[in-house]
């Protein structure tokens, strides 16, 4: 398809990445977005393989090993601090053809944003609704406001607005059964080496640190992105002010680089989150108007591949409309029929990690930690290989 008006709605990491693939594709494009100010939900992202062979195919393979985390080897340590396993991803990077990169979420922001031009993106532009007929797609927004174009691309994140409207009933979100702190601290070697995943499991809670390196400026030093994760009933809530008090209760008595970790956070840039994911959907696509992203697929984070399925719809998206050349409505049911199978299982695989990880059943959780004292990362490794390979890039 030619001469193609593209229509985005929602400024993150998958409406700008599509954003920027539907240009390179040749397409006009406009970003809306509801927030006055980016602002990255989140401190940091890891970006697997098949998220970064994205970002190489749009441009930015210098960019993300700039400021993306050198990580070299993944670490279990059980509540005292005797080690589990350890083992090099060397073997992964050579099975997959590109090594991961964690990165800071605004360092990603920026790159996304430098690459697809900030003046493109519009904000203070609230949807609340699409229309469509047999030529064009409206986003309409509450300031009675409206853009129309050829395509609207919902990339508008786990509480999208337009998500009812594609698949034609409305979608709960579903709780997930764990809290997620996380943040940024400068990298330490008392906390863990600069270049190693390191992550303490015990009693289904996870205290966790990833390299994440230096800003795009090369203004901050090495940082880790840190994160706990605790199994606790929906609806807890808690004040920045008591968030140090608060991990301290649930991780007491863990190994000593856990307790220097919780002494060192920042509370006020601390994110507290209830973690939640939505059942795999059938329909991605509705006419002229296609789901993306969160909006689509949202997951909980135990794969590692939210932001990189977001990333994955974009280029899959761009690829079919500049390639199709039926009508639009093909193009989008063609993506919908590449995409729904693939995000489908990394969204259910992710959920039974995370009722694995966190003690859903206490006896697989404990199998789980039995397994990782004879882990040699063979397993580990495939396992992420094999996703990473499922990718439409390979």
């Amino acid at each position: 398809m030619e001469n193609l008006k593209v229509i985005v709605i929602g400024a993150g990491i998958g409406g700008l990445s599509s954003a920027i693939a539907l240009r390179r594709a040749g397409y006009e494009v406009e970003i809306y977005d509801r927030v006055r100010e980016l602002r990255p939900a989140g401190a940091a992202i890891s970006i697997w393989s098949n998220g970064v062979k994205v970002l190489n195919a749009l441009g930015l393979s210098l960019k993300i090993s700039k400021c993306g985390g050198l990580m070299n080897r993944v670490a279990y340590y059980n509540v005292q601090g005797e080690q589990l396993t350890e083992f090099s991803l060397r073997p992964l990077i050579d099975s997959v053809g590109e090594r991961p990169y964690p990165v800071a979420r605004a360092d990603l922001q920026r790159m996304l944003l430098d690459a697809v031009g900030e003046e493109t993106v519009r904000l203070g532009s609230r949807c609340i609704a699409v229309e469509q007929n047999e030529q064009s797609a409206t986003a309409i927004f509450e300031d009675g406001s409206t853009a129309t174009g050829d395509v609207v691309v919902a990339a508008d994140g786990t509480h999208s607005c337009i998500r009812d409207y594609v698949v034609g009933y409305p979608v709960e979100r579903q709780y997930v059964g764990y809290v997620n702190w996380n943040g940024l601290v400068a990298a330490a070697p008392d906390l863990a080496p600069e270049d190693c995943w390191v992550t303490y499991v015990g009693e289904g809670k996870r205290a966790s640190l990833m390299p994440v390196g230096c800003d795009l400026n090369g203004e901050q030093d090495k940082r880790f992105y840190y994160f706990f994760d605790v199994p606790l009933p929906k609806g807890t809530v808690s004040e920045p002010a008591r968030y140090q008090e608060e991990l301290a209760h649930h991780f007491q008595g863990w190994a000593e680089p856990v307790q220097t970790l919780i002494q060192r956070i920042d509370p006020l840039r601390t994110a507290r989150v209830e973690i939640h994911d939505i059942l795999p959907l059938q329909t991605l696509v509705r006419g002229r108007v296609a789901l993306l992203g969160d909006a689509a697929h949202a997951t909980a984070p135990d794969l590692g591949q939210g932001g990189c399925q977001a990333m994955e719809d974009s280029v899959v998206l761009a690829n079919l409309l500049k390639t199709t050349n039926i009508s639009v409505e093909d193009a989008l049911k063609r993506y919908e029929t590449a995409r729904r199978d693939r995000v489908a299982d990394v969204v259910s695989r992710a959920r039974k990690r995370s009722d694995v990880t966190h003690g859903k059943d206490p006896a697989k959780t404990e199998k789980w930690y039995a397994e990782l004292k004879q882990e040699d990362g063979s397993s580990i490794i495939n396992a992420i290989a094999r996703t990473i390979l499922a990718g439409p890039l390979g």
